[in-house]
């Protein structure tokens, strides 16, 4: 029987609804905490995220959070605040997940200011905003988790403003580590190669030459998986990773090497 590790915490999760924020939703809720799963547009998705939790013997709720525009981190509080009071009185949260994310961006030559602006306003200022928002009901000895990117280590030009915001994402977290190290909180970044969630299906399911060289990237032989991800999302935000902090924590079965 998997020891409830996380019981009694409340974590928020953001783009909770796919990929590996599901995946990481559905982890942490199996390891006892409640889980805030937060969505941009398929709220159909997220309540299956929030039955699977209750499935397996956990605790969820779904909220609607579209990030990327302004005041993006203030509505998302404020849809936290609406739900929590059921299972949290004090309105408090444990664990911050920052998983939504843009996935793709153009090369140099392509890329518009308006692509431009949106990847670094849902990868970054959003992130950056809902932990500033967030600070005082974060409890103290709290876990901040920024899901990263590879990307943010190679030199990837396809993909160079996604790249870049993976990069400032990084710097954010250790900033965090300093800053919130007083209080007991950890901030760290995983950062995942490539995985298969929808985001990537269309290039890499059903393509077996494209799966082939996806996994030849990776030391370990083999494309990445969302629990993959998830299972070092679970390692952080429990009391076992509480001497961890500032760090990113490498996922892509070692790419790149």
């Amino acid at each position: 029987m998997r020891t409830r590790t996380l019981e009694g915490k409340i974590a928020l999760v953001t783009g909770g609804s796919r990929g590996i924020g599901r995946a990481i939703a559905q982890r942490l809720g199996r390891d006892g905490a409640t889980v805030a799963v937060a969505y941009a547009r398929d709220e159909t998705a997220a309540n299956e995220v929030v039955e699977r939790v209750q499935k397996d013997g956990g605790r969820a709720f779904a909220l609607h959070a579209e990030l990327g525009r302004h005041g993006d981190a203030a509505s998302l509080w404020a849809a936290f605040d609406a739900h929590v009071d059921a299972y949290a009185p004090d309105g408090g949260v444990d664990i911050i997940v920052n998983n939504a994310g843009i996935g793709r961006s153009s090369a140099l030559a392509s890329l518009t200011e308006d692509a431009f602006d949106e990847v670094f306003a849902v990868n970054v200022r959003a992130p950056f905003f809902i932990v500033q928002q967030g600070l005082e009901r974060l409890r103290d000895g709290g876990r901040i988790i920024n899901i990263s990117s590879g990307a943010a280590r190679l030199a990837l030009p396809e993909i160079i403003a996604y790249g870049a915001t993976k990069g400032a994402l990084d710097t954010f977290t250790l900033n965090l580590a300093k800053e919130l190290g007083p209080r007991g909180i950890t901030a760290n970044s995983v950062a995942p190669g490539i995985i298969d969630t929808d985001v990537n299906a269309s290039w890499l399911r059903g393509n077996p030459q494209a799966e082939a060289h996806a996994a030849s990237l990776a030391a370990l032989g083999r494309v990445g998986q969302p629990e993959d991800v998830a299972d070092i999302v679970a390692f952080l935000a429990s009391d076992d990773a509480r001497w961890v902090t500032g760090r990113v924590i490498d996922a892509t079965g070692g790419s790149g090497l």
